[in-house]
């Protein structure tokens, strides 16, 4: 090879190595950067969903729950019993949290956690130990709003007056149904209702962990106790073509004419039966409302009580509950008993007698019910 081709020879090589040199650079950039990107974004992603798992399951549920941590529980052991009761969306992150803030010696015992609560909140109570609720407030079902109130001033510290002045404040009322649009509609702003919450502060226990919670507050947990006990019923509200306020009125009749499941599904399939029959509902409660009072037995002359809730004298369903009610007459209004029966009585003994014509009805009476006082449905 003569001198000038191998030098020609060797620019060659040496052009190439260049070529491939900056080649294997461009290569080790772009996994560089692939990586940097890929490190970047991971640290956020990861950053993002620490920062979620660290914020509160529901921050405007303030729905108390009830969770045992039992003796000897580890912070594994906690952290997996609260993320079972959804008070903490993550447990391996509350593990991590609970190292890195050096918290530790909890508590064994009963709490009272709601998925509203921070970390750092719920933290500070296993810590503190055992946590009880300064008031405990049972509202049992069939209550009016005037009970409801009596039994609040009973243990909170505002009066029955108090109470029932908030919860007919107008403003306050447009205010809570603008809050709870799935529960309350304008037919509560009837001028014909007595109370516009009637049948709408659900029958429940509630805990209170303040010395004086706020009328407000007290109102809107059993709003919340009702919005979800309604909610998951809504697409068979609408199957029924049923508005809520119709449902809720429903369910407080059943909620006064019968106590046990069974009895309530069958008075209930009675209830549709006479409203496909346009015939009137003709039910007692309804006249003890309409008169304000109680009695042990409703006399003929009450029959003729002029009010849009006595259903002797109306044809459709009252203008609003009478009562609020429990979850399974609720569940009786959707899912009735099916029959061809339009009446019943009651015996006083606790038993119920149907019947499918008025005839059968007026054996059941003579048959059933001693007294000659009580009146027919």
């Amino acid at each position: 090879m003569s001198k000038k081709k191998f030098s020609e020879q060797l620019k060659e090589n040496l052009r190439a190595r260049g070529e491939e040199a900056k080649t294997v650079r461009k290569v080790v950039f772009i996994i560089l950067l692939s990586l940097t990107l890929i490190i970047l974004i991971g640290g956020l992603s990861g950053y993002l969903y620490i920062k979620s798992a660290l914020q509160p399951v529901d921050p405007d549920n303030e729905e108390t729950t009830r969770i045992e941590i039992p003796i000897g529980s580890s912070s594994s052991n906690i952290a997996e019993i609260l993320e079972e009761n959804e008070m903490i969306k993550s447990a391996r992150i509350f593990n991590l949290y609970t190292k890195f803030s050096g918290a530790s010696d909890f508590q064994a015992g009963e709490y009272a956690f709601s998925p509203s609560m921070t970390i750092d909140a719920i933290i500070e109570s296993l810590e503190s130990g055992e946590v009880r609720a300064v008031h405990t407030v049972t509202i049992p079902e069939g209550y009016t709003v005037e009970q409801i109130g009596e039994a609040f001033a009973d243990a909170l510290h505002f009066s029955k007056e108090d109470f029932l002045e908030t919860v007919n404040d107008s403003d306050y009322i447009e205010q809570l149904i603008d809050d709870y649009p799935e529960t309350l509609s304008e037919d509560i702003l009837d001028s014909d209702i007595r109370q516009p919450l009637e049948g709408y502060l659900f029958a429940s226990t509630y805990d209170f962990y303040e010395e004086e919670p706020s009328i407000e507050s007290v109102v809107e947990m059993m709003l919340n106790r009702t919005e979800s006990t309604i909610t998951p019923y809504l697409d068979e509200i609408e199957d029924k073509d049923l508005t809520i306020h119709e449902t809720v009125t429903l369910a407080s009749l059943v909620e006064n004419e019968a106590r046990t499941e069974e009895q309530r599904r069958e008075i209930s399939g009675v209830f549709f039966n006479r409203l496909e029959e346009g015939m009137r509902l003709q039910t007692d409660p309804t006249v003890l409302y309409a008169l304000g009072e109680h009695k042990d037995r409703v006399l003929y002359e009450d029959l003729e009580v002029d009010s849009p809730y006595n259903t002797y004298r109306i044809d459709a369903l009252p203008v609003g509950p009478i009562s609020n009610f429990h979850e399974n007459s609720l569940d009786a209004v959707l899912y009735p008993e099916e029959s061809d029966d339009l009446y019943f009585l009651h015996d006083g003994e606790g038993e119920i007698y149907y019947s499918d014509s008025y005839d059968e009805h007026l054996d059941n009476r003579e048959k059933y019910i001693q007294s000659e006082k009580e009146e027919e449905k």
